[in-house]
C-alpha cells in the first residue's frame, strides 16, 4: 500500500466507543483518524454528502460519476482521486457499468460514524 493510500477502517461496529463514553486507545484513534482524514477535505465531504443523499432513491442509493463531476470546478481526474480516497477509507464503493462508474455509501458507515459522535443523554434530560 502506498503512503497516500488510506487503510480500510474496521467493519466491527463495536471497534470504538462513543466519543464521550471512554477515552480512545492508540489503535482506535489511529483508525478513526483515517476515517476523518478522508472526510477532512471539503471536496470529499461534499462528494460523500452527494452520494449519501441518494440513499432514499434507488435500492443502494447509487449516483453516477457523471452526476458528481459537474457540481465541482475541478477536473475529472481530481474528482476521481477524491473518490478513490473515500473508497480506500472504506466509506464508499463503486461499480463500473460501461463507460460510467456508480458510487454508493457502504452499509453501516454513517451509523458507525454517528454512533461514535453521539453523546449519551442523561436520564430525565429534555429532548
Amino acid at each position: 500500500m502506498s503512503k497516500q493510500e488510506l487503510a480500510l477502517i474496521g467493519q466491527d461496529s463495536a471497534c470504538c466507543p462513543g466519543l464521550a463514553a471512554a477515552p480512545l486507545d492508540d489503535d482506535q484513534a489511529a483508525d478513526l483518524a483515517k476515517f476523518f482524514k478522508a472526510l477532512g477535505d471539503p471536496v470529499r465531504l461534499r462528494l460523500m454528502s452527494m452520494i449519501a443523499s441518494r440513499g432514499e432513491g434507488s435500492e443502494r442509493g447509487e449516483v453516477c460519476v457523471c452526476e458528481l463531476t459537474p457540481a465541482f470546478d475541478l477536473s475529472q481526474p481530481t474528482i476521481s482521486h477524491h473518490l478513490k480516497l473515500l473508497r480506500q477509507a472504506g466509506l464508499i464503493d463503486c461499480e463500473r457499468r460501461g463507460t460510467w462508474v456508480y458510487y454508493w455509501v457502504l452499509p453501516g458507515v454513517l451509523d458507525r460514524l454517528g454512533a461514535f459522535l453521539a453523546t449519551p443523554r442523561a436520564a430525565g434530560a429534555g429532548a
